[in-house]
This record gives structure tokens, C-alpha cells and sequence, in this order.
């Protein structure tokens, strides 16, 4: 598979568990429904189609925020809003603050992930090393 490729699974799969992160904390009764198979769906929901239109913005410029840690948080929060907007509709009387909210934790789980996990998780083995050791 050619690398491109490679690069857009990998892309996928951290769009697909940031925003379903995100969705699970922030819909209203998170905690309450966490066994919840619909709950779970629409959480799933958001976080595949923010996926999906992650990896289509690699075919355009803006696939560019993706190499910058603040840019790419902002992206991926931005694509959230979409993912979540169109997977469910938010409740009265602020519909929107929902979505935005999910938005804005889902970035700064792409945010604190690009902390942890760059380098090959170089942070967070030195972590382990220590705590072991």
C-alpha cells in the first residue's frame, strides 16, 4: 500500500476515536448512558464521518494544518461540529452549544494527543520508565 495510504488510515482512526471521545463526554447524560447502544451509535456516528471528511481534506491545501499540532487541533475540533451536526440534533434551547462543545474537546484531545503520542509515544514511555524503574 503506498504511503499516502498509510498516512490516511492512520488519519481515520485518530479522527474516528478523537470525536468519539468527545461525543460520548459531552452529550447530554455521558455518564448515566455509558451502556447506552444509542448513545453509543451516535458517538460512533460523529466520529466516522469526522473521519471521513478528515481523510478528504488530505486530497486539498488544507491538508497542510495536519503537519502543525495547533492547526491540526483546530481542524480536527472544526470537522467535529460538522460530524456531530449532522449525526444527531442538539437539544433546546441552545442546540448548537452541544456540537460546539464536542468541537472543542475533541481538539484538545487531538491537541494533548499530539503531545503524548509524537515521537512514537516517546512521552509517555520515559513516563513508564520511571515509574517502573
Amino acid at each position: 500500500m503506498a504511503p499516502e495510504w498509510n498516512h490516511r488510515i492512520k488519519l481515520f482512526v485518530s479522527r474516528l476515536w478523537q470525536p468519539t471521545s468527545a461525543c460520548m463526554t459531552c452529550m447530554p447524560g455521558s455518564w448515566t448512558n455509558i451502556a447506552s447502544s444509542l448513545h453509543w451509535a451516535v458517538a460512533f456516528k460523529t466520529g466516522v464521518l469526522t473521519g471521513l471528511l478528515a481523510v478528504l481534506l488530505t486530497f486539498t491545501p488544507a491538508a497542510s494544518l495536519y503537519g502543525n499540532r495547533y492547526g491540526n487541533a483546530i481542524l480536527v475540533g472544526l470537522l467535529t461540529i460538522v460530524g456531530d451536526i449532522y449525526s444527531h440534533n442538539g437539544h433546546p434551547p441552545h442546540p448548537y452549544i452541544e456540537h460546539i462543545g464536542t468541537g472543542i474537546v475533541s481538539g484538545v484531545l487531538a491537541l494533548i494527543a499530539s503531545y503524548l503520542f509524537e515521537d512514537r509515544a516517546r512521552r509517555i514511555r520515559n513516563v513508564w520508565t520511571q515509574l517502573v524503574h
